[in-house]
């Protein structure tokens, strides 16, 4: 690790790597440090996906105007400069009781407000157009078809690699220990070493608080959401069109029903206030409640066909219930960006917007680097090619024409092409997210030693060293037979 940088920001998911990416853009030394091997391992890990319209944001909060800022971000810059999937499919909030019809007008007169456009309120056969599984006894729905989804796993992986073309540097399995506050610079004490940096962006997600502490804030106290979610095979009878919300109550949007990127459908989340910043289990009450949930607006959704099952915690702020965004006043040169929950992910964009701000602010003025290239593109998707498309990339590169994903039809090539990016694959779950081995119906049953093997090969370390997630996920002991050789060796030597 280098010993100096300009800026630190400290935390991999999407809204510090949006924040290293955009402030790459200048003539900075921009150095990011996460502590698990991975990035997107926290909160961007396990969300909605979803770029909400605005049509529920409080323009009288920061989250609120974050979150209409960066929808339009994501239109008008993000989806043209990153290969990363977003697709804008539109949002429906179902009213089913003619008492709720009064909340959806509200809606979209707030909407309206906050400048979200093409908003309107549709009934009858015009609900079932758009979804065609919706409940029979839907009355009507707000329709926003600026609303999308978005890959956050390849859009955080997209960020931080398009920094580092860019010269930004990023370590992995760097968690911060402590900070020293040297009055102009501080000195960043991280497991990989110490850096001294002249500003230190806080985007550790969950863990904002605690590094916030370690500069002596204590103005703000991160509490743990949990949301538990079932994931459906793409398989699945049922194909959802488009974001299906209920009509939201004071305390909740509700259980929300949308597709994925890559056909899936997507149910959740609950919302459990919980104590630990690592309780990423599941409850069988909390999944019955998100399929209850669920039902009320897709009644045809069961058990049946869930291939995963899982839960993410968002960082909250309860005593504001909004983002804290800011230069602080007790320590100069010691930016937070906290409570980044719902909806951080819409935000994201214009979250690293008010960062670049405020950083501009602390020096007095950013120089823009006259080589700073916006574009960023990942590895091929060899299932969305056509044959031809195919059988020319095999010709070219034969690892292309080796498929060790059935269930998802990824390649070997895929997968070499997510190590060796800039800031490359290193565990079996990170390859599993930015290519997909291991995401279709066997969840990895036929394709994760395959994985594990390739990983061993490319990254030159025994297969036992290879993990799941973090250094304490080994997926391998000894080899099967070792123990009995051992016996053996030892009885011949007696």
């Amino acid at each position: 690790m280098k010993d100096k940088t300009d800026i630190l920001i400290i935390g991999g998911g999407v809204t510090g790597c949006f924040a290293a990416r955009e402030l790459s853009r200048y003539d900075l030394d921009i150095t990011l440090v996460e502590k698990e091997p991975s990035l997107c391992t926290g909160t961007t890990k396990a969300n909605t996906a979803l770029i909400h319209a605005g049509f529920n944001a409080d323009p009288d909060k920061l989250k609120g105007r974050l979150n209409m800022r960066g929808n339009q971000l994501y239109h008008e810059r993000i989806q043209h400069e990153l290969d990363v999937p977003i697709e804008w499919l539109g949002a429906l909030v179902v009213a089913k009781e003619e008492e709720k019809l009064p909340k959806l007008e509200e809606l979209l007169e707030k909407g309206q407000e906050n400048g979200v456009p093409d908003l309107e309120i549709v009934k009858g056969d015009d609900i079932y157009d758009l979804e065609p599984h919706l409940a029979d006894d839907a009355i009507a729905a707000l329709h926003a078809p600026t609303a999308g989804i978005v890959n956050p796993f390849e859009l955080t992986v997209a960020l931080a690699n398009n920094a580092a073309m860019n010269g930004a540097d990023v370590y992995l399995e760097a968690g911060v220990e402590d900070i020293e506050d040297k009055g102009e610079t501080k000195l960043v004490k991280t497991a990989k070493g110490d850096i001294e940096a002249n500003i230190v962006i806080n985007a550790a997600g969950l863990y904002a608080d605690k590094i916030a502490n370690m500069v002596g804030i204590d103005k703000f106290e991160i509490t743990p959401r949990r949301g538990e979610y079932y994931l459906y095979d793409k398989q699945a009878d049922i194909d959802v069109q488009t974001t299906v919300f209920p009509v939201p109550t004071k305390v909740s949007k509700g259980i929300v029903v949308t597709p994925t990127d890559e056909g899936n459908v997507l149910i959740g989340p609950n919302a459990e206030v919980i104590e630990s910043v690592e309780n990423k289990s599941t409850t069988r009450e909390g999944l019955d409640e998100v399929l209850n949930g669920a039902q009320k607006t897709i009644p045809e959704l069961s058990k049946r066909n869930v291939i995963k099952e899982f839960a993410g915690l968002r960082p909250a702020i309860t005593e504001t219930g909004d983002f804290l965004i800011e230069a602080s006043d007790e320590v100069p040169g010691f930016i937070n960006v906290a409570g980044i929950q719902s909806p951080g992910l819409a935000s994201a964009p214009a979250i690293a917007e008010k960062v670049v701000g405020i950083v501009k602010e602390e020096i007095g003025g950013l120089r823009e680097d006259p080589d700073f290239d916006p574009n960023y593109e990942g590895p091929p998707k060899f299932r969305h090619m056509s044959h031809e498309e195919q059988a020319k990339l095999v010709e070219e590169d034969k690892n292309y024409g080796q498929i060790i994903c059935r269930c998802e039809s990824v390649t070997k090539g895929e997968i070499l092409e997510a190590i060796r990016e800039p800031v490359g694959a290193r565990t079996v779950n990170d390859i599993k997210r930015r290519v997909r081995p291991g995401s279709g119906r066997c969840q990895g049953g036929f394709c994760e030693p395959k994985v594990v093997n390739i990983l061993s090969e490319e990254l030159g370390i025994p297969e036992d060293e290879v993990v799941l997630e973090s250094k304490e996920s080994k997926l391998l002991r000894e080899r099967t037979k070792e123990p009995l050789l051992n016996e053996e060796e030892v009885s011949d030597n007696e």
